[in-house]
Order: structure tokens, then sequence, then C-alpha cells
């Protein structure tokens, strides 16, 4: 598989579980309750395997780290992501490169990223604008530039 491909998949996988993470946000909340966890301390293991569980798992990771990183949960986090908020775009986009690189460099050790896969990963991280990324506009020129 090449690279472009690759990121193009991983951008995919990305937008596609913010998305479903904000649609289970929303149908808990709409049964009357959300079992809040603490986005600082370790989550039980994420099952699955394969590249769409990876991608979960890295994506579910960078978003406790940011949220972490914000003193937030990671619920308000996806809240924020639409405007929703406390914080400015610029404050959600740095933290969520943060928690977004150490989760990529966690899957790297873990073994869940392949050692060659490892500099397009961090790249997509630091490059792929994280607006579009959100509201799921990112086109293959965008990985590439």
């Amino acid at each position: 598989m090449n690279r472009s491909r690759t990121g193009a998949i991983l951008v995919v996988l990305l937008c596609a579980a913010v998305a479903v993470l904000a649609a289970e946000l929303g149908e808990s909340a709409a049964k009357g309750g959300v079992a809040i966890a603490n986005p600082c301390k370790p989550r039980a293991p994420f099952p699955g395997h394969g590249i769409d569980a990876t991608i979960q798992r890295v994506v579910l990771d960078g978003l406790d780290g940011a949220a972490c990183r914000l003193h937030t949960s990671r619920e308000q986090l996806v809240l924020s992501l639409r405007g929703r908020g406390r914080w400015d775009r610029r404050t959600i986009d740095n933290a969520l490169r943060a928690g977004l690189r150490r989760a990529v460099d966690e899957a790297g050790r873990r073994g869940d990223i392949p050692g060659f896969l490892m500099p397009l990963a961090r790249r997509a991280v630091e490059t792929v604008p994280l607006e579009k990324l959100i509201e799921g506009g990112i086109r293959l020129q965008d990985l590439i530039r």
C-alpha cells in the first residue's frame, strides 16, 4: 500500500472515530446519563485488532490526552470541537495535536503502528488541518502538502 493511500485511510478512520464518539455521547446524554471517566487516568484496553481498531484506539487516546491537558473530560472536549466550549480553536488544536502525538508514539511502542508507518502517522498529526478533519472535509492533497 502506498504512503498517500495509507494516509488517506488514516484520516478517514480518524474522522469516523470522532463522529462515533460524538454520536455515542449524544445518545447517552439523551438517555439521561453519561458516565464520564477521568481522561488523565488509564482506561481499560480498547478491544479489537486491525487498522480500524488501531485508529480508534489512537484517536480515543489522543482525545484523552488533549482533555487531560485542558483539565476537562473527553466528552466536553468533543462538544468543544463544535464551538460549544470555553477554549478558542488554537488552544483546542494545540491540545489535540499534543494528545495525538503522544497517542501515536504510544501506539508505535505497543507495536500497533508498524515502524515504517510512524513517520507518516506523525506527519499526519502535525499537518492535517484539524478543522477539516473534525468536519470530515479532508482530501488526499491535504495530506501530501
